[in-house]
């Protein structure tokens, strides 16, 4: 997988076979909600196999100013190091100031195709769960779908209701066919049973960030994932 920013304003966009490689385990971390230092926190994940970080930094505690720009270089550098794609959660103007290939947002954080129009060619992301959502986001220019939480989780404060990997079969019998993360309460043991349901990959919180060790707790996700996406070969 290459990275240096690939999927910058003068690239065509991802395809879906693309973006489905690199869903495969997506790190959602912010300075709340890691163990240690986020930055220690990404590298040893990057090095257990994580193909995309997110950038979520927000809640009491989080990063302001300078001190979010800068963290927020530090993890794009490492991530192109690394082969994997850097996002950011919502901040549209933070993204577009590190250069990051693209942007995640949530249902209640503005119209996906207005973040589309100033995005250009980068990855965007839309949280969804129900079918008009999902198809609204597509319309609007999604490259992914973040479906969840599929599992309980304490990790954001604003997660709308527990939907379980069932979500997930139901928006693929409804012909939902862009890549999907789930996301949620999901660790090693969930990870295949996500996989199973329809997704492309699995999208992770806390059971990394939250590890003693982020990169075998990686590891171990990885491997899950990647057993069920070969035994669906």
């Amino acid at each position: 997988m290459k990275g240096n920013g690939e999927f910058g304003r003068k690239h065509a966009r991802i395809s879906s076979d693309r973006m489905r490689e690199y869903l495969q385990l997506y790190l959602v971390v912010g300075t709340v909600n890691c163990k240690e230092n986020p930055v220690k926190v990404v590298r040893e994940a990057l090095e257990g196999g994580v193909t995309l970080v997110q950038l979520r930094e927000k809640g009491p505690g989080s990063l302001t100013g300078g001190a979010r720009l800068e963290l927020a270089r530090r993890l794009r550098a490492l991530c192109h190091s690394a082969g994997a794609l850097f996002i950011v959660n919502d901040d549209v103007e933070l993204a577009l100031a590190v250069d990051a290939d693209g942007v995640h947002i949530g249902q209640e954080d503005g119209a996906a195709d207005r973040v589309r129009a100033r995005i250009g060619e980068r990855i965007l992301g839309v949280s969804a769960i129900t079918g008009s959502e999902a198809r609204s986001a597509i319309r609007q220019g999604a490259d992914y779908l973040g479906i969840g939480p599929i599992s309980p989780t304490s990790s954001k404060g604003d997660a709308r209701a527990v939907q379980g990997p069932q979500v997930l079969e139901a928006l693929r019998a409804q012909g939902i066919a862009p890549p999907i993360v789930g996301i949620g309460g999901i660790t090693a043991a969930r990870a295949a049973e996500v996989m199973s349901a329809g997704a492309d990959g699995v999208a992770v919180i806390s059971a990394i960030p939250q590890a003693d060790d982020a990169r075998g707790a990686a590891a171990a996700i990885k491997r899950e994932v990647l057993r069920a996406l070969a035994a669906q070969a």
